[in-house]
């Protein structure tokens, strides 16, 4: 039976070590940030609850390729290293310290969607649908064979709190689908066709603001992409900042004028500059 370890530092990870082990699997390694690093990250949480309650050894670091990661990993011997839900980039080096490699999951349907950000930007480009991929990681960025791939709709109401519900959900499928394959090197890898490749850039708090030059299609989409758990969309209104968390589109009156219409809030707060 192989032995695997399981890097992450967010909700969409623990859900996967949850259902490991609802599964009837188990994980002989737990990797997390310390406690007091990306405290802000959307999703973020802490794994001491679940190491203990697992009885999993669990290491606290500041970064991936840090030496004591790769020196615990041959410690135990780890054959699959999950990296889920987790920012840094991990370097060749610490790719090949497990025995069979790494596995990642990315928020889309590979190869479209490479990059950060994949949840707002689904949202904001109008797709009908995205998904989650599972794959074994390489040194590129999200480029790396395909194990299993899993889609879900996204309509003209999809919020990002929606979505980021929706995509933990796939996270779990797609662990419940291959874990027994995984661990019995039972996988099967397909290339990814580089002539469907896109990369979607990261994103900042800033990139959520709301001008009186955008359509109403734009801002309300904005709203939707950028709600709970990220920062919100805001506008600027003289000393105030207005966050907003809910809106619709309005042809005749609203809150904010925009260039052809308005947009109504339903859910917002005022900020003082």
């Amino acid at each position: 039976m192989k032995k695997t370890a399981f890097v992450t530092c967010v909700t969409l990870g623990l859900s996967c070590i949850e259902e490991i082990y609802n599964i009837g699997g188990k994980l002989d390694l737990l990797i997390t940030l310390e406690d007091d690093i990306d405290t802000q990250k959307s999703g973020r949480l802490y794994l001491d609850s679940i190491a203990a309650e697992k009885n999993i050894p669990l290491l606290k670091i500041k970064n991936i390729n840090d030496r004591e990661v790769k020196e615990k990993i041959k410690e135990y011997e780890i054959d699959w290293l999950f990296i889920i839900g987790w920012s840094q980039i991990a370097k060749n080096e610490l790719l090949r310290t497990p025995y069979s490699g790494c596995i990642g999951m990315h928020p889309t349907l590979l190869p479209e969607g490479r990059g950060r950000a994949s949840i707002p930007w689904a949202i904001l480009k109008g797709l009908n649908q995205t998904g989650v991929t599972l794959f074994k990681l390489d040194e590129g960025v999200d480029t790396g064979e395909i194990i299993d791939q899993v889609s879900t709709e996204i309509t003209k109401d999809t919020t990002a709190t929606d979505l980021y519900s929706r995509i933990n959900e796939l996270h779990v499928d797609l662990i419940n689908r291959n874990w027994k394959d995984i661990i019995t090197d039972k996988i099967i890898l397909t290339t990814q066709d580089e002539s469907l490749a896109t990369i979607w850039s990261g994103r900042t708090p800033k990139d959520g603001e709301i001008t009186n030059d955008m359509t109403m299609d734009e801002a309300e989409r904005l709203v939707r992409a950028t709600t709970y758990p990220y920062p919100g969309a805001f506008y600027n209104l003289g000393k105030k900042t207005i966050r907003v968390w809910e809106a619709v589109q309005n042809k005749q009156y609203g809150d904010i004028k925009l260039s052809d219409g308005f947009l109504e809030l339903k859910k917002y707060e005022e900020e003082v500059i």
